[in-house]
């Protein structure tokens, strides 16, 4: 991945508030293909709570609430069209206070590589009995036409969060 906008710094404070809701809503996601409301609710309000220490006020902090509303509108219309369930829309939403608008382009080819990466591992783990039978109740094992985004959505937040610290 390239360079990044995120400072070491946010990535550590931030990372360990996001990484558990993020696998909480991939969980949950495959399970019940559901992103529960209060868990996007709560990945802005870390937003909210965390990122007004680890940033400039304005415009970094400020600014990053426009990205919310850009980018809830815009999935609100995906939703709409059956394009996009609800929960990956809030999802989306939610998280995307965490990127800087330079990040935009790098975080949307983490995700094409995320989500092509969990279309794989859920279609193979789906395919093995064994594995499957660990979960049987899963409804994602049975969807035909819908995929549980919020693997991939939750997957992609966590590798641009970890980015400045792994990268070195």
């Amino acid at each position: 991945m390239v360079e990044t906008s995120l400072t070491a710094t946010q990535a550590a404070w931030f990372l360990p508030f996001v990484a558990p809701v993020c696998l909480y809503v991939a969980w949950n996601d495959l399970r019940a293909m559901k992103i529960p409301t209060w868990s996007t609710d709560l990945l802005a309000l870390i937003f909210v709570v965390v990122g007004i220490f680890l940033m400039p006020f304005w415009p970094d902090y400020v600014m990053r609430f426009a990205h919310f509303g850009v980018v809830l509108v815009i999935g609100m219309v995906l939703n709409a069209i059956g394009a996009m369930g609800a929960g990956d829309s809030k999802f989306i939403a939610s998280a995307a206070p965490f990127v800087a608008l330079q990040d935009a382009w790098a975080v949307l080819f983490l995700l094409a590589t995320s989500f092509i990466a969990a279309f794989a591992v859920h279609r193979l783990c789906r395919a093995i009995p064994a594995i499957r039978n660990l979960v049987p109740d899963w409804q994602s094992w049975t969807e035909k036409r819908r995929f549980p985004m919020g693997f991939p959505l939750g997957v992609t937040l966590i590798l641009y969060l970890a980015h400045p610290l792994i990268q070195g």
